[in-house]
């Protein structure tokens, strides 16, 4: 069930601070350099990023004044200078599953939404990369959703902190079970439209003296922008997923407009070059099951023929509806027909278990409701001075 909004799961937008840079987000050398160019001498640079980054992203703090392995005065002039300010959580939902949903607000009044899914190994955070979304797949909420803009390398990264703070996960010990142990590129957003801001966070991400989470943990999902794929696998070098969902070009024309772009043929090409690919990291093809729409015998046997020779696992997803939705879920039957004929190929099929439905926020469902982010990009540049 959804939690109604109380003041334990409400957060009060906080005015930004203007002018103040954030040193969330920041990679060690940019981290470096901004520390120079406040007066930090460079001799000590490169050691106070080190206490920084460890303040920041192992211990969680949020407020310089408790980073105490730095002298007071120079605390000051780091909070004079920088904010640490995180996203601010407009709402939490919790689902009768225990997924959670947090719609978050974003500098300039934008929001995004963010999904934590508990399991009994794994905990696995669904991260946005950008407001809205230019693909228009007719089956995603979020297509709905016009592009407003990028999400920034912190933007990306304070998803994650804010994450770890509701679920009091700092300071812990090389023993302690991770609530938070993957990260799924697979929120609002195209990720290989946002490629080098995600490159960034994802960065600080896998950094072992902080969150510390390992690259095969990690998984971006992209509906298949093939001159970036290779580039993905070579400076993050996180795991892949396509969302796939079609067989025939027709049909995926429809359902992924983007195969207009780079069709079917184009993006196996992309995918048999991708960095680290082999048999012990497969990519996931991402296959929603529509209704009368791919979920024949025939889609499926056409799937494991195109895919053949990838190693890789076939992800089968049943359509999560929203309102107004054209789409209808396949019947459990035909998706496990579906699913015995990719087996049968050799291929791992793992129907992906709805979560958080009656929060909407499983695979599809997402989409925020800021009045901003109805704004045409050009309004939008018109306030920024652009």
């Amino acid at each position: 069930m959804s939690v109604p909004i109380t003041p334990d799961n409400l957060t009060v937008p906080r005015k930004a601070v203007a002018g103040k840079p954030s040193l969330i987000g920041l990679g060690r050398d940019a981290m470096r350099e901004a520390l120079i160019a406040m007066g930090t001498p460079e001799k000590q640079a490169k050691m106070r990023v080190g206490q920084i980054w460890h303040w920041l992203y192992f211990k969680g703090v949020t407020d310089f004044g408790l980073m105490t392995s730095l002298s007071k005065a120079y605390r000051a002039e780091l909070a004079e200078i920088f904010t640490l300010e995180r996203p601010e959580i407009v709402t939490k939902q919790i689902s009768k599953d225990g997924t959670r949903k947090y719609l978050l607000r974003i500098a300039g009044g934008h929001e995004v939404e963010v999904v934590y899914i508990p399991e009994k190994n794994r905990g696995t955070l669904c991260v946005s990369s950008q407001v809205g979304c230019t693909l228009t797949c007719p089956f995603c909420h979020t297509g709905t959703q016009k592009l407003v803009r990028n999400l920034t390398a912190g933007e990306i990264v304070g998803q994650i902190l804010v994450a770890r703070d509701d679920l009091n996960e700092w300071d812990n010990t090389p023993f302690d079970k991770r609530k938070l142990s993957n990260i799924v590129l697979m929120g609002m957003g195209e990720p290989l439209y946002n490629l080098d801001n995600v490159r960034d966070a994802m960065k600080i991400a896998m950094d072992p003296e902080g969150i510390s989470i390992s690259r095969r943990r990690i998984t971006l999902s992209t509906s298949g922008v093939v001159p970036e794929i290779a580039r993905a696998g070579e400076e993050i070098g996180c795991m892949l997923a396509i969302s796939f969902h079609a067989t025939t070009d027709e049909v995926r024309d429809t359902l992924v407009p983007i195969n207009k772009r780079w069709n079917i043929e184009a993006l196996l090409e992309g995918l048999r070059s991708y960095p680290r690919l082999s048999n012990s990291e497969r990519i996931t093809f991402e296959y929603v099951m529509l209704k009368g729409v791919n979920d024949s015998d025939e889609d499926a046997h056409r799937l494991v023929k195109l895919i053949d020779g990838i190693p890789a696992k076939i992800n089968l997803i049943p359509f999560n509806p929203w309102p107004g939705s054209p789409y209808e879920r396949s019947e459990w039957k035909r998706i496990e027909a579906f699913g015995d004929i990719v087996n049968a190929a050799g291929y791992a099929s793992p129907v992906r278990r709805p979560r958080g439905e009656d929060i909407m926020a499983a695979c599809g469902q997402l989409k925020s409701e800021t009045e901003r982010g109805r704004k045409s990009r050009k309004q939008i540049a018109e306030e920024a001075g652009l």
